[in-house]
Order: C-alpha cells, then structure tokens, then sequence
C-alpha cells in the first residue's frame, strides 16, 4: 500500500468527513503522547517499569492516577490523567503540580515581553507556535506577575560600597491620562569590589531635580549603600545638590564625552571635524594645568566663532577635570558614561518594538526584563581590575572596606 510523506496510508485522511473529526483524532493521538511521556517520568522517578519485579520491597509504588485539565502545547485544553506514587514524591516536569498553564509556554511570554512584543503579538505567536488559544489577558496576566519581581528587586540590600557609580537615563513615550507624554527611567550602575557591574535600581519620573535625586540616594542608603566613591553623570539637573547632601565624600565627575556632543552641537558640520580634533589636546592632556592650558589655546582659537560651545566648558571645569586627579587606569572607567550608555543601548534593542507604552508599569516591566536579560553576560570583571583595585585602596584606603 502506497504511503504519504508521514508514512501513513494514502486515504488516511479520506476517513474524516469533517475538520471537528480531524482535529479530535490528533487530539487523542497528542493526549495519548504525553501520558505515555508521564508514566515515563514515573517510571524514572519510581526507578522500575510498570509491573517489574524490581518494584519490589522498593518503598514505593505506583497509586492510580488525578486528572487535570491543562493546557496542551498544540491542541488547546486537554483532560489528562496525571500519575501518582504511593509516597507522593512524584512531580512531573512536564506538568507541573498546580501549574495552570505549561511552564515552557510561560517562560515563552515572558522572554518575547522582554523583547518589546506587544500583547497581541504574543498572543498570536503563542497560537501559532503551540497551537494555544491564549487571550490579551492571559498574557498581561502572566507578565504581571514580574511586578513583585520588580519590586523584591528594587527593594533588596546593596553593598556598603560601591567604587563607582554611573548614572543616566533613558527616553518612552508613556500614556499618561489620556495624553502620550515622555517619561524617563533613571538608571545606576554600580562597580563592586569585585570588579564585575550591577544594576542598582531603576526610577521613572517626567523631570529631573535636586528633590528627585535625593530620594534617589536616600533609597539608596536606605538598601545598604554607605558610600560611593566615583559618580560618573551626565551633568544631570539637581544631582551635584543631593549628593553632597546623601554621600558628601563622594567625587562627582561630569562625563566627557556628552560635553563634547553638547558642545559640538554649536558648531557647524564642516567645522565639526577640525573642532573634535583640537578639543582632544584639552580632554587627552597629561594633567589638568596642562588641559588649563590646552584650553586657553582652543579658546583662541575658536572662541570669536563658537564662544557659547566653549563657555560651557569654563562652567563646568571643575566636574569635568576631576579624573586627572587618578592613575590613568581609573580615569578611563570615570571620564565617561559609556558603561551605562551600553546599557541603555542593549535595553533600546529590547524594547524598540514598542513605540509607545499604556502606563508606567509596562515601560518599568520590559525595562527589567531587558535589563535582566542583559546583566547575564556581566560575569567578568572589568578589564586590568587588580591593578585598579589596589589603586582604589591606596587613593581611598579608609572608605574602601566599608
């Protein structure tokens, strides 16, 4: 008899007169798989087959079986006949004890939410992949259950220290009472002692001031934190007040590289090019008389033409020289953000598909999964770490042994 590409006869499929008929055979057929796939998970827990003289005196048996209606991975809801051992020890893996829904399909909502898909397409992917009807709600109601991730998270101890910090936020566009607003999540990066990074927390509000920030640092301190030696920023509004009200000793340093973007954005493109390269020799100097210096001669040279760029340089020079006061090792890890901007990269790559957010929870939800997905490459410390470490602990040798 001649056979289709699945090996089946060539009119098995003439015997179903309707679709009902079809999908109730491969229904059974499914069913069928994954009891078979149960008793074999009992079989291995038990340590015998089913009716194996080894069963024996072995201090535990086979005992009937529950039923339970769970969701299949392909054809919907399914009434299944769970297995139980007399000793009830047996926990099968493919359904799980008390699990209204397959593990393996919630682990797939929650890892497509990460990556910015939104409700509706996840519920359709869910359909297509599995062959599950899973509603909109279904969905918001799995991912809903990150909350109380989020807040365990948010909420737990830090280390007394933290060599450096870096800080900066990132741009949503947020529903708000019925208009599309900007909202920004404010995130801090801290450096342990042992050289490896760690999310310290995350913070959504519409604008920045000194009040925002010193809850902040007092949430901080609240969770552990006694000191930060380094903060890296990008001269964000109210910080410089807060923290010398939360973490006095700490040295605030602006980073460089957003000042020469902010600056260059007086200047005009066919300057730009020539502008970068000059600037180098103020940034790049050996110390900061010689930067002083290099200044003043940049100055002289562009200031009758990009005054305004370079002014703002003169204002903040304090802040943006205090890395020259460190061994060359740490200036590299302190005179810029990019640690932090790394990170606000990786999470845009999550969430770029969502343009637009319903509320505050959805943007804070995706922003941790985000994050969560991206702290799991973080397991190496930074590059030449005990040399920077042992210059850590003579430049702050009574704060860093907190």
């Amino acid at each position: 008899m001649k056979e289709n590409k699945l090996g089946l006869p060539a009119d098995f499929f003439k015997q179903f007169k309707s679709k009902e008929q079809f999908q109730e055979f491969f229904q059974e057929m499914f069913k069928e798989g994954v009891q078979q796939m149960l008793q074999g998970e009992l079989d291995e827990h038990l340590g015998y087959e089913k009716h194996s003289p080894e069963g024996r005196n072995s201090g535990n048996s086979r005992n009937g079986s529950s039923t339970k209606k769970v969701k299949s991975e392909s054809l919907g809801d399914l009434a299944l006949s769970i297995p139980r051992d007399r000793n009830s020890s047996f926990e099968p893996q493919l359904i799980p004890k008390h699990s209204r829904m397959s593990s393996k399909i919630e682990e797939t909502i929650i890892g497509m939410y990460s990556r910015g898909m939104s409700t509706r397409d996840i519920e359709e992917q869910i359909r297509e992949l599995y062959g599950v009807e899973v509603s909109e709600s279904t969905v918001s109601s799995v991912t809903n259950r990150i909350v109380d991730h989020i807040k365990e998270w948010q909420a737990r101890p830090l280390e007394s220290v933290y060599y450096v910090c870096w800080m900066d936020g990132i741009q949503f566009k947020i529903r708000h009472n019925g208009k599309v607003i900007s909202k920004c999540i404010y995130l801090i990066i801290g450096l342990k002692s042992d050289g490896k990074k760690e999310v310290l927390g995350m913070w959504i509000n519409e604008t920045e001031s000194a009040s925002f920030w010193l809850s902040v640092l007092t949430d901080l301190k609240a969770r552990g934190l006694q000191d930060i030696l380094i903060a890296c920023t990008d001269n964000l509004n109210g910080f410089n007040r807060a923290i010398a009200e939360v973490y006095p000793k700490t040295v605030t340093q602006l980073c460089v590289v957003h000042q020469i973007r902010n600056s260059c954005k007086y200047v005009s493109w066919k300057d730009r090019k020539a502008f970068v390269t000059d600037l180098k020799e103020v940034y790049g100097a050996i110390n900061r008389e010689q930067a002083r210096h290099a200044l003043a001669s940049f100055e002289q040279k562009w200031g009758s033409k990009y005054g305004y760029a370079i002014t703002s340089w003169h204002n903040n020079w304090d802040a943006l020289t205090q890395y020259f006061d460190f061994p060359l090792e740490i200036r590299k890890i302190i005179y810029t953000t990019n640690a932090i901007e790394s990170l606000n990269s990786g999470i845009r790559k999550y969430t770029s598909p969502k343009k637009l957010f319903p509320d505050d929870q959805a943007a804070i939800k995706a922003v941790y999964l985000a994050i969560m997905n991206i702290q799991k490459k973080w397991t190496n410390a930074i590059h030449n770490w005990g040399t920077i470490l042992n210059q850590f602990n003579i430049i702050f040798e009574d704060r860093c042994d907190l």
